[in-house]
């Protein structure tokens, strides 16, 4: 079995990261972690002009939710995030964590998000991607912070993000440089936000939790979905010609 070396913002290592096979597949934490481009690599950059927002719509089984992605301020995450979504990788993938108030017991800083990506478990070894981690662009540095509907990537040590995701439900300061949830004090990539569908994601969090947890990812005891959140498409989507800025 193959891992990723992804986690959901946790306390330690609690996050996740891998690929679906029916029920959710591969092995990485949510928010102790939770990683694109279109044209340009995970180091992307090179001098060429970021759009100021990048819209995507993701179809899921719960719903539909859309999202504004900020390359301007968080230009190596939008950069590593995107890649995923325009090779297709996310199709297929799907919400398999939930964190909530009541299934945490285990951490002394509580955090509400949802987790999604790739999977939990393994890798389709057919489809694996050979994407490179994303070097860790904090809050500090983007000025973009974990509240409402923001985007961000789980990870385990800062620079090991790939594909994994989360969505945070309420403000969630604790995720940010400097907050408590994770050990390192480096919190997470936040990169983008929710415009579109933050009831499907709410509908998400409220689902029945309890899945068996892989022996090396007992921090997330409780936290992964019966049954994962099926992500059936990931595309990218025209600007509109409002109510978008960079934050």
């Amino acid at each position: 079995m193959n891992t990723t070396a992804e986690e959901i913002p946790g306390n330690h290592a609690e996050p996740l990261g891998s690929r679906f096979a029916g029920h959710c597949v591969a092995a990485c934490v949510l928010l102790f972690s939770l990683g694109a481009a279109a044209g340009h690599s995970a180091t992307a950059g090179e001098g060429v002009a970021s759009p100021e927002v990048v819209n995507l719509r993701m179809v899921t089984a719960a719903g539909v939710i859309e999202y504004e992605l900020y390359p301007q301020v968080a230009p190596l995450t939008v950069a590593n995030f995107l890649q995923y979504v325009d090779a297709g990788y996310y199709d297929g993938g799907g919400f398999y964590r939930v964190v909530r108030m009541d299934n945490q017991p285990q951490s002394p800083v509580k955090i509400e998000v949802i987790q999604g990506g790739l999977g939990i478990a393994t890798y389709d070894e057919s489809r694996r991607p050979e994407f490179p981690p994303v070097i860790h662009e904090t809050t500090q540095q983007t000025g973009l912070k974990h509240t409402d509907g923001v985007l961000s990537m789980a990870r385990l040590a800062p620079g090991t993000a790939t594909s994994e995701f989360f969505i945070c439900i309420n403000d969630q300061p604790s995720l940010d440089y400097g907050g408590a949830r994770n050990p390192d004090g480096q919190g997470f990539a936040a990169f983008g936000r929710v415009t579109g569908g933050m009831d499907v994601v709410r509908r998400i969090q409220q689902g029945s939790s309890g899945a068996a947890v892989p022996d090396d990812r007992a921090a997330v005891t409780g936290q992964l979905l019966d049954e994962p959140v099926l992500i059936e498409l990931v595309e990218r989507v025209p600007a509109q010609s409002s109510g978008q800025s960079t934050p």
